[in-house]
């Protein structure tokens, strides 16, 4: 793995903000941690039925994340309006 100086991390964090922009850093900061856990978590998991179940979930919870941004943009479209 490539060493990171604090350079490099600078370019990063810039790269991010621009891309997301700095209201939406917490939120994705937020699910970046949660998928991280749910990663170490599940490279434990070798039951099927449990790795099964947990991949409906995450259906379900993606879902629920894309239909709550669908909200919020449109509110913030019909309020700028």
């Amino acid at each position: 793995m490539p060493n990171l100086g604090p350079l490099e991390l600078g370019i990063i964090l810039v790269i991010v903000i621009m891309i997301f922009g700095v209201g939406r850093l917490p939120e994705v900061g937020g699910a970046v941690g949660k998928t991280i856990r749910e990663f170490r978590r599940n490279m434990g998991n070798s039951d099927d039925k449990k790795e099964a179940n947990l991949l409906e979930d995450d259906e379900d919870n993606f879902e629920d994340d894309v239909d709550g941004e669908v909200a919020r943009e449109e509110k913030a479209s019909s309020s700028s309006a």
